[in-house]
């Protein structure tokens, strides 16, 4: 099995035995990888709290905030598809943007330009200094998949990692239907 090359816009998929708590079962967006590290956001960690109730003077908006890993879960990121509104955005991949005005976010929030299934928010987020992704893809601990932006519009969380593995084909539709749990009878 040849394994995708590591970049921008890709996914991470955590391997099936991985068990740190905060990566087990994770689908990761890569929204940035260079020299000097990356960053992402895993897709499939929902966490019991709406964007409106976490940031203060913020419009009312019934959309779910992620968790979007353990680096500075005291900030609050957001992924959108509307990058063609909303200025200083980065586009990870096709359909696919990071960040932007967050003032205007708000705006285009209350005028219902922006509806919750065009944006993810996540608290904090995924990161790797320089040289440690490499290290981890080295040692096993993830697999590359390409990114679709219905993993993160339209799929149910629940359900996302399995579905990612199963279109990486071949071997990985079988590992997609491993048990989380797996026992020795």
């Amino acid at each position: 099995m040849v394994n995708e090359k590591v970049q921008t816009g890709k996914v991470l998929l955590a391997e099936p035995f991985m068990m740190d708590p905060n990566f087990k079962r994770s689908t990761v967006l890569l929204c940035e990888h260079n020299a000097e590290g990356s960053v992402g956001f895993i897709m499939n960690k929902p966490l019991d709290m709406q964007v409106d109730e976490l940031i203060e003077d913020f419009p009312d908006f019934d959309s779910r905030v992620f968790f979007g890993g353990p680096v500075q879960t005291d900030t609050i990121h957001y992924v959108h598809n509307v990058g063609n509104l909303l200025e200083d955005s980065f586009k990870v991949t096709e359909g696919v943007f990071w960040g932007g005005d967050f003032e205007k976010l708000k705006f285009l929030i209350s005028s219902k330009l922006i509806l919750p299934g065009n944006i993810r928010f996540f608290v904090g987020y995924s990161g790797w200094s320089e040289g440690q992704l490499d290290s981890e893809m080295q040692y096993g601990s993830w697999l590359v998949a390409d990114m679709d932006a219905n993993y993160l519009f339209k799929t149910k969380p629940a359900r996302l990692w399995q579905q990612v593995m199963h279109n990486k084909g071949n071997a990985f539709t079988v590992i997609a239907q491993m048990p989380e749990n797996v026992s020795w009878n």
